[in-house]
């Protein structure tokens, strides 16, 4: 089968596209034939070596987290998917390779997609939906009631995270540009800000959490809008102590992760708020509630239109990159 794979971590690696053997899968496996891959910042921070202290491979690595696809063998445990059943993954973060044809994947880490999309749509739900859930219920700890503000949250992050945080009972405001006002408030929000007339920090006070999908040039409105005791969960800032903890790392990467996020820890804590960050993981069981939340609300994620195969697999990856693209970017076999 053909797979792109990534030779050595380098900062402007290319992937290789070449023919190796078709995994087999072992008992807790199903063997996909891949139709679509998703194509995401984070093969950018795993092709340069950005990320190899939370997730360090073996080379040479096929690449690819996130997939949709049809089921064509099951290892002897697997008795909840069937062959011929048409799946969705972000794939376990030890064993990914979305780009290739065929895929093995732990059963616990599939869900039957939604049936409400098809294949390439598919591809562009589990990254974003489990990154949107993980982050609302566990990372948080978000409870009925309670307020959540996401800056920059009209991209392809906010058309999950809005539905999964309006379902959990809290109050959702958002930032982002004008034409996502209306589908943004027809998801729910209880108050948009267009980025460009007006400023959420100036409005908002005594909010109980922010997702920050900006960055650090945004930090500092981000905790000026927070009550005390308050919670920022990025998806951008990078790990701390805390992660590090939260992880069970080594006392050498634990001490890493503390030097590297102490400057944006002490910020935190001059504000008196916590400060989090996540990487997502892949969960099955996760994933059926994300398929039930798209089914329920009807949501489409945006898919980019330009379209990309295998062997055009580093201008695509390019493309996200630098291009601006227009939803997610995707790969069809």
């Amino acid at each position: 089968m053909q797979a792109a794979q990534l030779m050595k971590y380098d900062k402007n690696f290319k992937l290789v596209v070449k023919d190796i053997a078709i995994p087999t899968p072992n008992k807790n496996e199903v063997l996909v034939k891949v139709k679509v891959a998703a194509v995401n910042p984070l093969e950018m921070l795993i092709g340069t070596g950005s990320v190899k202290l939370i997730q360090d491979y073996k080379m040479p690595l096929t690449m690819g987290n996130e997939l949709s696809g049809v089921i064509e063998s099951v290892g002897k445990n697997v008795d909840n998917f069937n062959i011929g059943d048409e799946v969705y993954s972000r794939l376990p973060l030890t064993k990914i390779g979305a780009f290739a044809e065929y895929v093995a994947v732990d059963y616990r880490a599939i869900a039957l997609k939604p049936k409400n999309l098809d294949f390439v749509h598919s591809a562009a739900v589990p990254l974003t939906g489990l990154t949107a859930y993980q982050g609302v219920t566990e990372e948080l700890q978000a409870q009925s009631g309670q307020s959540v503000m996401i800056p920059g949250g009209s991209g392809s992050f906010g058309q999950m995270a809005i539905p999964i945080a309006k379902q959990l009972g809290l109050k959702v405001m958002v930032s982002g540009n004008a034409r996502s006002k209306q589908s943004s408030l027809e998801m729910g929000v209880d108050q948009y800000f267009d980025y460009r007339k007006e400023n959420y920090w100036e409005h908002l006070k005594d909010i109980d959490y922010v997702i920050d999908t900006i960055g650090k040039k945004e930090f500092d409105h981000e905790l000026q809008i927070l009550k005390p005791r308050g919670r920022v969960l990025s998806l951008i800032m990078g790990p701390n102590r805390q992660f590090a903890k939260n992880r069970h790392l080594s006392f050498l990467k634990t001490t890493l992760f503390s030097i590297a996020g102490s400057p944006i820890d002490k910020q935190a804590r001059k504000s008196d708020v916590d400060y989090r960050f996540i990487f997502v993981r892949s969960d099955g069981e996760q994933l059926k509630k994300i398929t039930q939340i798209v089914e329920t609300n009807q949501i489409k994620p945006a898919v980019d239109p330009t379209e990309f195969k295998l062997a055009d697999i580093n201008e695509a990856l390019n493309y996200v990159a630098t291009g601006h693209p227009k939803g997610k970017v995707v790969i069809s076999f």
